[in-house]
């Protein structure tokens, strides 16, 4: 017979349990993938070890060691960053061979453009009000940047220069190259032989060459087929040149999207008793678009960088300027590290911003759960 002496006993040998540690758990489980095995805490050490060097290496070049004062002269002496060089060239760098001293015309151009864009990227601005809001923009971006108009000197196209020029080169030939890449992936995918030979052709044709010698067809030779007396602007020339290219690429991933999608849904379509085009705006586009991001969202980072390729034919693009700020007799020599690292900081600043915006879109819409 069990006594109340004998259960207390029990109990006293009864090993005492403890809460667990709630720390120690996620310290282990966040530690777990990058020190699961020997080798893969040797590979985490090394990374951390690289990523080490090269933040004390940068902050010592941007900080410890860098001139702070001074010229050209005080930057020869020193082995670290060169901040006059950005004091003395940055507005170059940026606006290029624009007007001095109406550079802030291009400067409130650049900041609507970006605000336009920003309203755009938010999806609950998503309607028809968009059209109008960048159709006053273009417009506004137009008379800041060219003037001739409300009181404002006139700026020939040949003056339009540095980073607004590549956002002008990029983003207008992405915005027409859209909807005529949308085109030719219809045209590609349709069932009449005409049609679909004429955009294979014309598909191929573009992706098949380089975009320099397209830039310089367009600057060379398009001349040479205009009437006597007709002259197209260079900055015009090069613009459509971009739109064609861009519109070829973006045919293919528009392609793409479309091959993905059933052939239930044109079935579903053509049972609901939707012709082809309120089949193809209603119910396949968005569905091909959707998986088309990734790809879009590729071209459209390469051809922001590709604007670089324009100076062949003369335009000074963000790159060129840069350049040519390096080229400065005061500087020849001294500022070149500088220089690059700014354009690589801008480029990848604009260029990580646009595939962060790729994976908000993929998240919202749900791409990897359809």
């Amino acid at each position: 017979m069990t006594t109340a002496t004998d259960i207390a006993e029990a109990q006293l040998k009864m090993p005492v349990r403890r809460e667990p540690d709630i720390g120690r758990r996620l310290l282990h489980r966040t530690l777990k993938p990058l020190i699961g095995t020997p080798l893969n805490a040797v590979i985490t050490l090394a990374c951390l070890w690289v990523l080490w060097l090269g933040a004390k290496g940068a902050y010592g070049w941007l900080v410890t060691r860098a001139v702070t004062e001074g010229g050209a002269q005080a930057c020869k002496v020193g082995n670290g960053a060169c901040w006059p060089f950005y004091e003395a060239k940055l507005r170059f760098m940026i606006f290029g061979v624009y007007p001095y001293d109406e550079q802030w015309r291009v400067l409130l151009a650049m900041i609507l453009f970006l605000g336009a864009m920003g309203i755009t990227m938010i999806p609950r601005f998503w309607s028809r009000n968009l059209l109008v809001l960048w159709g006053v923009t273009i417009v506004a971006t137009a008379i800041l940047i060219g003037g001739g108009v409300f009181g404002l000197s006139y700026v020939p196209t040949t003056q339009w220069s540095g980073l607004p020029l590549s956002f002008l080169l990029s983003a207008v030939g992405l915005a027409f190259g859209f909807p005529l890449g949308v085109v030719l992936a219809l045209a590609r995918s349709s069932t009449l032989p005409a049609i679909r030979v004429i955009a294979i052709i014309f598909i191929e044709v573009i992706r098949g060459v380089p975009l320099i010698s397209i830039l310089f067809m367009a600057s060379v030779m398009l001349p040479l087929f205009m009437p006597s007396g007709v002259t197209v602007d260079k900055l015009l020339r090069a613009q459509i040149a971009i739109i064609i290219f861009a519109a070829a690429y973006i045919a293919e991933a528009v392609r793409g999207g479309l091959q993905a999608i059933p052939r239930g849904q044109h079935e579903a379509a053509s049972a609901m008793g939707l012709h082809y085009w309120q089949a193809m705006r209603l119910i396949v586009l968005p569905q091909a678009l959707k998986i088309a991001i990734p790809p879009l969202v590729n071209i459209s980072i390469g051809f922001f960088q590709d604007t670089t390729l324009v100076t062949i034919i003369g335009l000074l693009d963000f790159l060129s300027t840069v350049r040519t700020a390096m080229t400065d007799p005061n500087w020849v020599g001294i500022a070149v590290l500088e220089g690059y690292v700014f354009a690589a900081f801008v480029f990848l600043v604009f260029s990580y911003g646009m595939g962060a915006y790729s994976r908000f879109l993929e998240r919202r819409m749900r791409l990897g759960h359809d």
